[in-house]
């Protein structure tokens, strides 16, 4: 396979199988957050997973209110790109339990970048847009909301101030250094292999 090919497979995989991966964490966390099923985007986020997720659903039960078909799906699909994107820029493939552990870091890593920009998102439009009925908006508070309720009740609001998302982002970066990334030196993810894990 020549180089061009190979990088052209790569964009490919990387653009499509990242979107897919994104969309289907996005689908576990509303779900997890108990977000507005009706809302519009979250029902383009439906139409978008249910031709691959339901088949996974119907073997894969749910537990409480988490889609654990939509979790172990990410995994299945994320492993698959990352091992094409290896064969396709034409290094050896590592072992299946090695591909994997690749692809639930990334799928880790995903999520707090999930819970980063869209904390951020949010505050940028508490402060722009305080009141916007836009429905993306809506969906990323109501994602937002469980967490930032388990750190109110360590930290209550002040004197009208929620300091819920400072902590939160010092939260988010403390398990990226402790957990993230003491895996992936555990793992031996180097830097030229991570650009072929989804979410890294």
């Amino acid at each position: 396979m020549s180089s061009s090919v190979g990088q052209v497979i790569i964009l490919l995989v990387n653009t499509l199988g990242g979107l897919i991966v994104l969309a289907l964490l996005l689908r576990f966390l509303l779900q997890a957050s108990r977000a507005d099923f009706y809302n519009p985007v979250t029902q383009s986020l439906v139409r978008m997973t249910s031709p691959i997720l339901n088949p996974a659903r119907r073997i894969i039960p749910s537990w409480r209110n988490f889609d654990i078909a939509s979790l172990l799906l990410t995994l299945v699909i994320s492993t698959l790109a990352t091992t094409l994107m290896i064969f396709s820029a034409g290094f050896v493939i590592p072992g299946i339990g090695t591909l994997l552990s690749w692809s639930f870091l990334g799928m880790l890593s995903l999520i707090l970048k999930i819970y980063f920009w869209g904390l951020l998102i949010s505050i940028i439009a508490s402060w722009v847009a305080p009141h916007s009925g836009n429905p993306a908006l809506m969906l990323v508070q109501q994602m937002l909301e469980p967490l930032q309720s388990l750190f109110r009740k360590v930290i209550p609001p002040m004197g009208g101030l929620d300091f819920s998302p400072i902590f939160i982002f010092l939260s988010i970066q403390v398990v990226e250094i402790m957990v993230v990334g003491t895996l992936r030196q555990g793992l031996r993810l180097s830097a030229q292999a991570a650009m072929y894990v989804i979410g890294i």
